[in-house]
């Protein structure tokens, strides 16, 4: 049976990509096949005359099929600010996110899609990151970055994946912030908000490790 996964977080550059990352080593330990989805990315390195994303360019590295980068990453602007200004002239369009899922869906056991900023991150005039949850119809884990606020921001963004009707399988927690010194403590007060369950907490590491993350997390 065919699995599959939709990454959010509760702002940018909370770890999602880590996450991702993470999931696809702890899948391939089980002997899946995984492969890795970036649709939209801000913030890019001209390679070749080609807009590159290195987040994207890290999940492609971890696939277990070597596809071409358009295909995971259709979305790709230079600039690091919200989607929907960084693509005024290429705005991002559902239907094709969704034809290329369905074509990684082909090639592996289990795809995970990682999204961009928050749930409500524009990502063109009209639409947000909750909108391409909603075409997908993935399960959705959700990754805390465990810091100051960041209780608020989680029970605000799980109650709003449970108004559009989304299943939330879990939750991630990923301690990004080394002077933060009320972690487990922040996690048990989660914990006791959040209906759903904690998958793991991916402690902090100043170099990734995905082998060693891929052992925190619980499904």
């Amino acid at each position: 049976m065919k699995q599959g996964y939709f990454i959010t977080g509760t702002d940018t550059n909370v770890g999602k990509t880590w996450v991702t990352l993470a999931l696809m080593t702890y899948f391939k330990q089980k002997k899946l096949s995984v492969m890795g989805m970036k649709p939209v990315a801000s913030g890019c390195e001209n390679m070749n005359n080609l807009w590159r994303n290195a987040d994207a360019l890290a999940i492609r590295q971890y696939n277990s099929l070597l596809v071409d980068y358009d295909l995971i990453n259709p979305y790709a602007y230079e600039r690091p600010i919200s989607p929907h200004l960084a693509g005024k002239a290429n705005p991002v369009n559902l239907e094709l996110v969704c034809s290329h899922f369905h074509t990684l869906q082909t090639m592996a056991d289990v795809v995970i899609v990682e999204g961009a900023g928050g749930w409500y991150a524009p990502l063109n005039d009209t639409q947000t990151i909750a909108d391409l949850a909603q075409v997908l119809q993935l399960p959705i884990i959700l990754v805390v970055s465990i810091k100051l606020g960041c209780i608020n921001h989680a029970q605000l963004t799980f109650e709003a994946i449970e108004n559009a009707k989304l299943s939330c399988v879990g939750w991630i927690a990923v301690c990004n912030d080394e002077t933060f010194d009320c972690i487990a403590s922040t996690v048990d007060s989660l914990r006791e908000r959040l209906s759903t369950p904690l998958l793991g907490v991916l402690p902090y590491l100043d170099e990734a490790n995905f082998d060693y993350l891929a052992a925190k997390i619980h499904f």
